[in-house]
């Protein structure tokens, strides 16, 4: 009687076994294999550094939701609506956004306005100044009855205030309007209060011109700067996290992983560390498997075991 024989039963159980782990080897190796690099460096145009980042898991987690990366645009969002970046100023940490639906010299057009959210790391900068155009005389909040001269007057800055509103009425699309200067108020963000709100309907005004710059066009409206300045913080004490430096410096992107949004280092590789980019550096660019680290420690103990083993 023949029995047939299966291919497992001609091998020796201990062959078999290593075969095995090598398979398990391998497989293991491969999930460590570099890849394209999770957390990027630019968005389009703008370079992305902490603590802002262009998806999931890059930079800090509590901007992940306000600052965002979406076919290489980078756009800034607070409850009143989504806003395109123009610039970030990382020396001095203040984001440059605009507004689609704010007035400039070229264009006036209805807006709803613009706020900050009240429990975001933002706040405006010193430079930016709001004037709020073709406002209710009547009703709007900004203004008050002087009984004395039976006139009312708007509440707002009557110093450089009033030559901004001049040199805004002095524009083209302005103009058409017929908007005087007298629906004109300009605020600095304190006026706005501490949450950082500008609810044109609530202020009964139709629209808004956002500014934080003149440079040497201070009688030119049409060579200002218009959108929003914007300041930010790392944290409350306002401090940049050295690991983060380091994982920067070693051409790494900070970003956070994990149940409890630990610091992460995400490397060219495609591989995070605890700690920088720096083994990278003498990677030969020729093998593609990852070198030690962090996580490939145990993987090259393992190898170095296993040949060991073999050819014992």
């Amino acid at each position: 009687m023949c029995t047939k024989m299966s291919l497992t039963t001609n091998i020796p159980p201990s062959l078999t076994t290593k075969l095995t782990i090598i398979s398990i080897l391998v497989f293991l190796s491969s999930s460590f294999t570099s890849s394209s690099q999770t957390c990027k460096s630019t968005c389009g145009p703008i370079p992305v550094k902490y603590p802002f980042g262009t998806g999931s898991g890059c930079g800090d987690p509590r901007f992940q939701n306000r600052v965002t990366c979406t076919n290489q645009h980078l756009t800034f969002i607070t409850h009143t609506g989504c806003y395109p970046i123009t610039d970030i100023d990382y020396s001095n940490q203040i984001i440059y956004i605009t507004d689609p639906s704010m007035s400039t010299c070229a264009c006036t057009q209805p807006s709803k306005g613009f706020s900050l959210d009240w429990d975001a790391p933002f706040s405006f900068h010193d430079n930016t100044v709001f004037a709020l155009l073709n406002c209710d005389v009547s009703s709007s909040p900004i203004f008050k009855s002087d009984r004395n001269n039976n006139s009312v007057s708007p509440v707002c800055d009557t110093g450089s205030g009033s030559r901004v509103c001049e040199h805004l009425n002095s524009c083209q699309a302005v103009s058409r309007l017929g908007v005087s200067v007298s629906t004109c108020c300009v605020y600095t963000p304190v006026d706005l209060g501490p949450s950082f709100e500008m609810d044109l309907q609530k202020l009964n005004c139709g629209s808004y011109s956002g500014l934080y710059g003149f440079d040497e066009h201070l009688d030119d409206p049409e060579g200002w700067k218009y959108g929003v300045a914007i300041k930010y913080k790392f944290n409350f004490n306002n401090e940049y996290p050295p690991m983060c430096d380091d994982c920067e410096k070693s051409n790494g992107v900070c970003g956070y992983g994990g149940p409890y949004n630990a610091f992460v280092c995400n490397c060219r590789s495609g591989i995070n560390t605890t700690r920088d980019c720096s083994f990278e550096a003498t990677w030969n660019g020729s093998s593609r498997f990852l070198p030690i680290s962090d996580v490939g420690l145990w993987m090259y103990a393992l190898a170095a075991w296993l040949v060991t083993w073999m050819m014992a």
